[in-house]
């Protein structure tokens, strides 16, 4: 299977199963629409009659000869050796865990998922007993696993911020024991940042994730307080504190881009002018009949706007500033491995997510759908066989994925949105679907420009974007 297409004036040939990207002349790019795995070493007669008009004869043969060679390469036309792994790791270990350590936020964002704060189930905290039978819970599912992630999530995790701290030195107290280390993100919305939490964040946080959307106008539109007020002026120094002190550490500025703001590339570049080089900026997925959801009609306009905002990154990196969008990262030398490919986050199998109450869940956005509830941490329940459907969720199981170029990128999509907007796991939102093949054929195109230009190897070692002329 290969996908090919047009952007920034280069023509692409991704080649899907072996992952090998081709930057193509135009007669090779116009052969290919004669060509499958099929593919034989004499040329067939028909291309050099349709192209005959186009191409010179001889150029259209050496052409094919090259593609030809491409293809005993494995490097097009590859064959699918992946779904023979698609039920492996079905009984894998627990090695994430998103912890919801507050059911409760200072903030009012009109388009949040998690019915502003309280998933639908009531504002309230995590009480520290709790906390601590979640780090129960992921090093008794662990296995052997050795390297756990913890996401202090929310509502606001800083209005825990107590137990936070004390969950942090629960688990630092006893993981040489169990011959485990954790590595532990917060998503904040800065509100209630000051500089205690600043230090702490940066000594003890191997990731932090900032809320924040954009421009002010933009921000303060939907991320109010109670009270209707916007919070762009006090959270916006608070980060760029942070963010000074971090180091070597990881961060992101995490912001949400509605029907509101479709120019969304101003808003990177706003995040990049204050002083972030971390960024994300993602599309709202919501209800298609609330006023600032993307909807499906809206694609093209988005897509425009994912084409500037990789020419814009692309002409950056050429004058030598740097800044790393979350949507366009891709490696195209190792890339994840297998199991990543065909599974995505792991969601219900390797990662779960952990409510005030002790309840457990395949993630943070199945919270509250109580058809998904795994089991609790008190009565000491996990619901086995629904981890096992988890783990059968694959690209191979999903009808639409199966035959999809982006397969291996998207890894099935999520699959929270997929139940919530299409009503079950294995049926792909399209909305979605779209956006994550826009920015993947984006992300591609970046990769194809720095390499050629000289200021991006495309990888390390063997070249994994060849050119064909």
């Amino acid at each position: 299977m290969i996908h090919k297409y047009k952007l920034g004036g280069y023509n692409i040939c991704l080649d899907v199963h072996s992952g090998a990207v081709h930057v193509l002349d135009d007669a090779a790019y116009d052969i290919l629409d004669y060509c499958d795995e099929n593919m034989e070493e004499q040329i067939p007669e028909n291309i050099l009659w349709e192209l005959g008009s186009r191409y010179d004869r001889e150029e259209i043969q050496e052409t094919y000869e090259a593609l030809y060679e491409l293809k005993k390469e494995g490097l097009l036309f590859s064959p699918d050796d992946y779904e023979q792994f698609a039920d492996l790791m079905t009984k894998a270990p627990v090695k994430s865990m998103c912890i919801n350590i507050s059911h409760d936020c200072n903030l009012r964002c009109e388009y949040c998922f998690a019915a502003k704060g309280d998933f639908g189930q009531g504002r309230c905290l995590m009480p520290l007993e709790t906390a601590k039978k979640a780090i129960d819970f992921i090093i008794a599912n662990s296995g052997t696993r050795r390297n756990l992630e913890v996401d202090f999530f929310g509502g606001e995790p800083l209005m825990n911020f107590e137990v936070v701290k004390k969950t942090v030195e629960y688990a630092r107290s006893i993981e040489k024991e169990h011959n485990k280390h954790f590595r532990f993100t917060i998503t904040t919305n800065g509100l209630l940042l000051d500089d205690e939490k600043i230090e702490y964040i940066n000594r003890e946080m191997n990731n932090a994730v900032l809320s924040l959307d954009g421009r002010k106008e933009v921000n303060d539109r939907l991320r109010v307080t109670p009270n209707g007020k916007g919070c762009y002026d006090i959270i916006v120094p608070k980060y760029q504190k942070l963010v000074a002190g971090r180091g070597d550490k990881d961060y992101y500025i995490r912001g949400t881009f509605t029907k509101y703001n479709l120019d969304f590339t101003e808003d990177v570049l706003h995040f990049k002018e204050l002083g972030f080089d971390q960024l994300s900026i993602e599309p709202v997925v919501s209800d298609p009949n609330l006023d600032y959801s993307i909807k499906y009609e809206d694609l093209p306009v988005v897509f425009k706007e994912y084409e500037r905002l990789a020419d814009t990154i692309i002409r950056s990196r050429k004058k030598g500033e740097y800044y790393n969008f979350f949507h366009f990262m891709i490696d195209l030398n190792q890339g994840p491995c297998a199991i990543k490919r065909l599974r995505g986050c792991g969601c219900g199998n390797e990662y779960v997510a952990i409510t005030p109450q002790g309840d457990i869940y395949p993630c943070h956005q199945f919270v509250g759908h109580d058809e998904y509830k795994m089991g609790n941490l008190h009565d000491g329940t996990f619901n086995t066989d629904m981890k096992l459907t988890f783990a059968k969720a694959n690209v191979y199981s999903k009808e639409n994925c199966k035959s999809c170029w982006a397969k291996f990128y998207c890894s099935g999509g999520c699959n929270a949105n997929n139940y919530q907007y299409e009503g079950d796991i294995r049926k792909s939102h399209k909305t979605s679907c779209e956006l994550e093949k826009k920015r993947l054929e984006c992300a591609i195109m970046i990769k194809a420009a720095l390499a050629e230009s000289g200021d991006e190897a495309p990888c390390d070692g063997e070249d994994c974007i060849s050119a064909c002329h």
